[in-house]
């Protein structure tokens, strides 16, 4: 570091900032990603094993406790699923379409899972980019919402997880990385892509983060 960096002057509300905060709920959501039927079912069993085992037992359960602490908690908790907004998939990315990534409006495949489905009137966000604030409002809602803080789960890891987690963090919010309640293809695809984007948000486990949570 050069002087002139060295003496360089921070304004004074930037000095001390951290990603170690407490859980705000009027300014905190839970952020479910892709955690859907079309993402999620029994053929998965086959084509990506890893994947599929630690979903049933780790992820999802961990995602059921989540939802429910934050209800009770009244955070706010917002889902993403992968689904076309026109019949053929005109609307898609241009990677969907090089990834065949095809789930038809309004289709069983672009529902959320049934054990974490959303609330009455939570959000539930249609989306076709790999991170959510390249193909939906999001960024408009939360900030209407009020909120500055995300608690982002789901899948996969190494994909939405992480261009998500990074496009928050470049847009001024606050990300958490619940690091048991997403997984990617495999278990060390998992773990690289935890390692790559650390440098961009908090990461603890579900049990740390609902400990967190305000009491009601």
């Amino acid at each position: 570091m050069d002087e002139v960096t060295k003496n360089a002057p921070i304004r004074k509300r930037d000095r001390g900032l951290s990603r170690a905060r407490k859980v705000d709920a009027g300014t905190t959501a839970l952020l479910v990603i892709d955690v859907q039927n079309g993402t999620f079912n029994a053929a998965q069993e086959t084509i990506r094993p890893e994947f599929f085992t630690t979903a049933r037992d780790v992820v999802i359960p961990n995602l059921v406790r989540l939802v429910a602490g934050c209800r009770a908690a009244g955070v706010e908790v917002i889902y993403t699923v992968i689904e076309n907004q026109t019949r053929d998939g005109r609307d898609r990315s241009l990677d969907y379409k090089l990834s065949d990534f095809f789930f038809a409006k309004g289709s069983w495949e672009g529902k959320v899972l049934e054990a974490i489905a959303p609330g009455e009137d939570e959000l539930v966000i249609p989306k076709t980019s790999s991170s959510l604030f390249n193909s939906t409002n999001i960024d408009y809602l939360l900030r209407n919402i009020g909120v500055t803080d995300l608690a982002i789960t789901g899948f996969l890891t190494d994909q939405c997880i992480d261009h998500t987690v990074k496009d928050a963090a470049d847009r001024g919010y606050y990300p958490t990385c619940i690091t048991d309640a997403c997984m990617a293809n495999t278990h060390e695809r998992h773990r690289q892509a935890l390692a790559m984007f650390a440098g961009y948000c908090r990461q603890v486990t579900s049990a740390e983060w609902l400990a967190g949570l305000p009491k009601v």
